[in-house]
């Protein structure tokens, strides 16, 4: 949902103003007081009948005072018309007049008579509007409780919002009560016949809609207001009718001004700068902003507005420390934006750089050298200080702040100090700065790196051949559990939950790793191919990769084997689209019967499920595995020369049953057995 920011009237001609107009969302009218009083709005408008005035029983509630508030009521995020806010003030008329018997007599007061006195007063307060074509009347229902009824005395307001009305109208308003205790209250008021401008966020743009009559022609200028110098024109538009402007958030900076005017000659121009508090045009306009360096020795700060901001040079070393003020001797500076500055320098270096920040934070840092006399150097920076009868001192400008030379310290400048004492002497340091109060030199420091940094490239050299040892035993690694071995499931879909215990067993295999290929995971590529072709496929491909075919013997598959094997020259009865095994039979048992099959299959049953004899002795020249009780010789098998210690392959092995032993329970607490295994077996087809 869009966020309202502010909404703007601009009110154009002999006088111009600028008005804040405030959004109001919806479109029923409503009614607020102020605190201490209650008030009710009657639905639907009623008839303008002022009536005879008439005199006050007593205390009275009556309007004393009408002002109003133009305001925006919106119906959508951009879908705005002008309103008029009424605020009613409202005061106690008359008084309680005294029984005169009472007076003279001294007669005590009838409670009946001072219960009244002491009630909350009610009054029925009209509010006209008309503003052609329009007229409406709206009756308000205020109560006063009797601590705020004193007589003369204002008791609050009730505020009415509110009435449309079109630009440039002149709107009449009156306001009484019913009945009529005094003469109404009037007021007229001549609404803005010029624009509005409605501004405001949604989501990354900002919407400039501007409510101008379709006869009526004006220009419309984007502008930066820069601070000092003339103003920058960026956008200017002649406008005719209602427009919508949508602007970027990343264009909104604090001196980017709106100026509306008529087309036509010598007419007053507004302006206003409506972003100048916005956070993100501030951030903005740090995100514009640049430094340049001018040849030969000079600076600009390029920016679309003024910055309120101080600049100050410093030294950043190459180790991406942080980058030390160079003051004193040179001092900080307010930025004028979009003037040359000049380098208080002789000389300039790549490590001297030109911070910007204001009184918060840093914003700005920039090494303006860097492009053209190449990158960060391992220089060590002089600061030389001048005293009264020409006495001089040299520190080096350190992490930790200015390391006097030849002192006793423990950092690289104090163990060099003699031998950098002799480089500025000797000329072989570059001078940077020279002043009345010091001078600043920049000595190179290559000469003085120490053996020792050879052992360290050494160590560094014997760590990354460590480094590239280890990382090719990884990826040895990689590739070995990339080339991980293929296996092949091949099953009878007895029934529903012999499916799932088969889908199990695939799962918690494919996480040794194994390249698990089986039909439940494969029931697009079987519709569209066939059984048959599909096993012809993956059989081929398994064996050719070295993997091996995993025949998992249940009631139904020993069935259809046995069937296959009394009659070899007809396939078995018609089976269901997905049942592969039925499909492989044919291709199976050539295999076994010319001995091909050792090496390249593998079979296994349940434990519970089936015994060892039911399966057929044919089957029986290759392993065959009882599940889970045989998982770890069964595993090692299926991942053959690859299989890990057997310490690990009892890890695996337990991990495997623990994932099979939910699909078993479900398995066996099904009523029966083989392929009348539970209640899904009689829909087999």
């Amino acid at each position: 949902m869009p966020v309202p920011w502010f909404f703007l009237s601009l009110a154009l001609g002999r006088n111009p103003v600028v008005l804040s107009l405030e959004r109001v969302v919806g479109p029923q009218d409503t009614a607020r007081c102020s605190p201490g009083l209650s008030c009710h709005l009657w639905d639907g408008d009623v008839l303008c009948l002022p009536g005879s005035l008439v005199s006050a029983p007593g205390p009275v509630l009556v309007p004393t005072g009408l002002q109003t508030e133009l305001v925006l009521r919106c119906y959508k995020d951009t879908n705005c018309d002008l309103c008029v806010r009424v605020d009613i003030h409202l005061a106690v008329h008359g008084y309680w007049e005294e029984p005169e018997d009472e007076e003279e007599f001294g007669i005590a007061e009838d409670p009946a008579i001072e219960e009244p006195r002491n009630a909350s007063l009610q009054a029925h307060v009209v509010l006209s509007f008309q503003a052609y074509p329009t007229a409406r009347c709206v009756l308000l229902e205020v109560q006063v409780p009797a601590a705020l009824v004193q007589p003369g005395q204002s008791v609050g307001s009730v505020v009415f919002e509110c009435f449309e009305a079109a630009l440039g109208a002149e709107v009449r308003i009156w306001s009484y009560t019913q009945p009529r205790y005094q003469k109404e209250l009037n007021l007229t008021q001549q609404l803005p016949a010029l624009p509005v401008l409605n501004v405001s966020a949604h989501g990354n743009d900002v919407h400039l809609v501007v409510d101008i009559p379709e006869d009526q022609r004006f220009g419309l200028s984007l502008y930066w207001n820069q601070v000092p110098g003339p103003a920058k024109p960026w956008w200017h538009r002649n406008l005719t009718g209602p427009q919508t402007i949508t602007l970027n958030h990343t264009d909104l900076v604090p001196c980017l001004c709106i100026q509306v005017w008529r087309l036509e000659p010598d007419s007053v121009r507004t302006s206003i700068c409506p972003f100048r508090e916005d956070p993100r045009a501030h951030r903005n306009l740090w995100r514009a902003a640049q430094l340049q360096l001018l040849p030969p020795r000079a600076w600009r700060l390029d920016a679309p507005c003024s910055l309120p901001a101080e600049a100050t040079l410093c030294w950043q070393a190459p180790d991406g420390g942080p980058c030390q003020p160079l003051v004193p001797p040179l001092p900080r500076e307010n930025v004028t934006v979009n003037k040359a500055l000049e380098f208080p320098l002789l000389k300039g270096h790549p490590n001297i750089c030109v911070q910007v920040s204001t009184w918060e934070k840093q914003e700005l840092q920039e090494c303006l050298w860097a492009d053209s006399l190449g990158p960060l150097k391992d220089d060590m920076l002089l600061v030389e200080t001048r005293g009264p009868q020409d006495n001089r001192s040299l520190c080096a400008l350190e992490p930790s702040g200015c390391t006097p030379l030849l002192s006793r310290a423990s950092t690289r400048a104090a163990r060099l100090g003699g031998p950098l004492l002799q480089d500025v002497q000797s000329g072989q340091c570059l001078q940077l700065w020279d002043g009345d109060l010091g001078a600043l030199w920049a000595c190179p420091m290559e000469k003085y790196i120490h053996r020792r940094w050879a052992l360290v490239w050494m160590a560094c050299l014997l760590l990354a051949a460590v480094l590239f040892l280890l990382l090719l035993l990884k990826k040895n690694h990689v590739k070995a559990a990339a080339r991980s071995r293929a296996a092949l499931l091949l099953y009878s879909a007895d029934d529903a939950g012999f499916e799932r215990l088969v889908g199990a067993l695939a799962s918690a295999l494919f996480q040794l790793p194994l390249r698990v290929a089986v039909d439940l995971w494969s029931r697009r590529e079987l519709s569209a191919q066939g059984p048959l072709a599909w096993f012809h496929a993956q059989r081929r491909q398994t064996l050719q990769e070295g993997g091996v075919v995993v025949l998992l013997f249940s009631p139904g598959a020993v069935a259809l084997c046995r069937e296959w094997l009394q009659d070899a020259t007809s396939a078995p009865g018609a089976h269901g689209p997905h049942d592969a095994f039925a499909a492989s039979l044919s291709c199976l048992l050539p295999d076994f019967l010319q001995g091909r099959a050792p090496g390249r299959y593998v079979g296994a049953y349940f434990d519970r499920l089936l015994s060892p004899d039911a399966v057929p002795a044919l089957f029986r020249s290759v392993p065959v595995f009882s599940l889970p009780s045989q998982l770890p010789e069964f595993l090692g098998t299926l991942q053959g020369p690859a299989a890990p210690h057997p310490w690990r392959l009892a890890e695996r092995a337990e991990q495997v049953s623990r994932a099979l032993q939910p699909a078993l329970d479900s398995c066996f607490r099904a009523p029966g057995t083989g392929r009348g295994m539970g209640p899904e077996a009689e829909d087999r087809t």
